[in-house]
């Protein structure tokens, strides 16, 4: 979350992905104005929770269906209810996300390129 009248992000570092949830997130590039990640989940499994501070752009590489939940084990997504899934190489907008853990409970890997524009 970001507190909109200072502009600032308010959840703690060690919740980044890449520091709460390395076994999944991967850096692949990063500099002063972008973070590229590689996210990758296997069937069955569950992130720790984490945060991703950024707005991006997701590159969906393979697809599985999976829920999301908040920091305190409430379901707050179930890609079940989307319609349709996306497409395999197909791109996505996602905000900035709050303390969540992922679970694939899908048949295939969830891989995705995560690029992350760092804003002030």
């Amino acid at each position: 979350m970001i507190n909109r009248q200072k502009g600032q992000w308010i959840w703690l570092e060690e919740l980044d992905a890449l520091i709460a949830d390395p076994a999944h997130h991967k850096l692949l590039f990063e500099n002063e104005t972008v973070r590229i990640l590689d996210t990758f989940i296997p069937p069955g499994s569950k992130t720790e929770i984490h945060t991703h501070r950024w707005p991006s752009t997701l590159y969906v590489l393979s697809w599985s269906d999976f829920i999301r939940y908040d920091k305190d084990g409430n379901t707050v997504f179930d890609s079940r209810n989307m319609s349709p899934a996306p497409a395999i190489r197909t791109t996505l907008r996602s905000e900035p996300l709050i303390p969540h853990a992922l679970h694939n409970i899908g048949k295939s890997d969830i891989h995705i390129i995560s690029i992350e524009i760092k804003q002030e």
